[in-house]
């Protein structure tokens, strides 16, 4: 396996990462404050959680792609053959829809981060 195509797995891996940050966040916030888990009321995480919806909803909506969509098609060149890794991963992350799918699914979910920031706002003094 090229050194290319390691890093191109490195960063969908990432990306997948990413993803799982911002659905397994917002779903941890939301059974963490019915188990009564203080972490999920931590000023930082709930920060980074809502920045980082914000930012793929705000650039769908400019409709600029992802940088790690970017550099892991760059690296891949347009004919690349994925390794197993690859094809696993872009299977759970990429779908077929038009664009404009995408953009409601992101904008309401970061509406639903947003409002869920107010319902269940972190604990002052969780800084």
């Amino acid at each position: 396996m090229a050194m290319r195509e390691v890093f191109a797995d490195l960063i969908l891996i990432v990306h997948l990462a990413f993803v799982l940050f911002i659905v397994g966040g917002l779903a941890a916030i939301w059974i963490g404050a019915a188990c009564g888990w203080s972490w999920v009321r931590n000023f930082w995480f709930r920060i980074a959680h809502l920045a980082a919806i914000v930012f793929v909803a705000a650039e769908s909506l400019v409709g600029i792609w992802c940088p790690l969509t970017i550099w892991e098609d760059a690296l891949r060149g347009t004919h690349a053959e994925k390794s197993f890794v690859a094809r696993w991963v872009h299977s759970v992350l990429f779908y077929d829809f038009p664009e404009w799918v995408f953009t409601s699914a992101y904008v309401a979910f970061a509406l639903v981060a947003a409002a869920t920031w107010w319902w269940l706002a972190p604990a002052p003094g969780k800084k």
